[in-house]
């Protein structure tokens, strides 16, 4: 059973007894969850590598998979990566792909500069309806002192994790009974979004919970409960492990198991890249599609989509060479990490005078990982060496562009 983020295993407190009764239960930790080990974990790939390599350990072959959100991304990452592990699933409050990439860094951002305060204090308005979160303040609180505790460092790792998540096209690969259940009122992953999951899963049923937000199994607990009984009960039969030869349906309780640990060496399947262009050298990959992905990673996909959005032929041929040169070639060289070129980027911006890259370039600094002090310290240091009424105008820029990104959203 896998969390949300910024939950902990306590999320399926109310579900373990009843589904104890039937099989070997486990639940686990995110990296930096719940006093777990601060491992962070950048995408959900590695995440279910740890789980897997969790699983090796404990002697569990073959399993039934409950996630929600996050937890239930892994759960996709499972089923399409290891089928032959994966006997059936249950995704609640999941997506194929959870809002944008640019929502999910942006509240990276937010942690980065201000701790995971706001995030804590407005964690109940995302995940309970008005009335529960009004009904039950001691459950309130709870939810705010779990990501309160959080790792900042891995809540950001695994924001990152679901900024790259996107498996829209991929969901005809997930080939185990699946249940996609859903809150009526969940505003973070709805109704919408569980259709969007039942359409491209060939074998999948949608449980809609009247009276329920995005963590439905606090807030709808016997609801919840009993969909997953049931769904295990009827889409994953009891039949032999073809792995060890062993009953896949183990029905004897079990105590939990804490934490994922740190990385190890996993096989993980890999998708072969699309064909080269016609301009591409042989022997040699055009850096364009690696352009593109570190171009979108670091100045965000409404940035790079509004400036491709206005290119035409004029301007479509100097999109494409930023693209591969300035980001497919030196961006996404190994040989400096994304901060230390971001320092850089921010230093030969101050000394050319060109603010308006600045200001973008200040948010791609956040992005990458640079605090607003650290900002402030790159150009303290441009102005010894650019001038001090370069420096000044950065400053004007960069404070305002700060301002904008750090403040939390009410």
């Amino acid at each position: 059973m896998g969390p949300s983020l910024g939950t902990t295993w306590h999320m399926w407190d109310r579900q373990v007894p009843e589904l104890a009764q039937h099989w070997r239960v486990f639940r686990f930790d995110l990296p930096g969850h719940g006093g777990a080990p601060a491992y962070p974990a950048g995408s959900v790939t590695d995440l279910a590598a740890r789980l897997l390599n969790t699983l090796d350990g404990l002697g569990v072959q073959r399993f039934g998979y409950a996630g929600c959100a996050l937890g239930g991304a892994l759960g996709v990452e499972l089923a399409l990566r290891r089928p032959e592990r994966v006997a059936s699933l249950a995704l609640i409050a999941t997506s194929p792909r959870f809002g944008t990439a640019d929502e999910f860094r942006q509240r990276g951002v937010i942690v980065r500069s201000n701790g995971l305060d706001p995030i804590a204090r407005s964690s109940p308005d995302r995940w309970f309806t008005s009335g529960f979160a009004a009904a039950q303040p001691a459950i309130t609180e709870w939810a705010v002192q779990m990501v309160r505790t959080t790792d900042p460092g891995c809540y950001i790792a695994a924001c990152e994790a679901l900024a790259s998540f996107d498996v829209r096209a991929q969901l005809g690969g997930v080939a185990v009974p699946t249940l996609v259940l859903v809150g009526s009122d969940d505003q973070v992953t709805g109704p919408a979004e569980a259709r969007t999951l039942v359409a491209g899963i060939p074998d999948a049923r949608l449980a809609v919970v009247p009276g329920a937000s995005h963590l439905v199994p606090v807030e709808q607990p016997a609801a919840v409960t009993d969909l997953l009984v049931r769904h295990f009960s009827t889409a994953w039969q009891p039949g032999y492990d073809t792995g060890t030869g062993q009953m896949a349906v183990v029905a004897a309780p079990a105590q939990p198991v804490l934490a994922v640990p740190p990385p190890l060496p996993v096989a993980v399947a890999e998708i072969a890249p699309p064909s080269a262009p016609a301009h591409a050298s042989a022997g040699r990959p055009d850096p364009y599609d690696a352009g593109i992905k570190v171009r979108r990673e670091v100045l965000g996909d409404a940035h790079v989509d509004r400036a491709l959005a206005q290119a035409d032929e004029f301007s479509g041929d100097f999109q494409e060479f930023i693209t591969r040169y300035a980001w497919g070639e030196i961006w996404d060289r190994p040989g400096l990490d994304r901060r230390s070129r971001s320092c850089v980027t921010l230093t030969a911006l101050v000394a050319g005078g060109h603010l308006d890259e600045l200001a973008f370039h200040t948010r791609a600094a956040l992005r990458n990982g640079l605090t607003p002090q650290e900002i402030k310290e790159v150009l303290l240091q441009a102005a010894v060496y650019c001038g001090v009424p370069a420096a000044n105008s950065a400053f004007r820029v960069a404070q305002q562009v700060i301002r904008e990104e750090t403040t939390p959203q009410e």
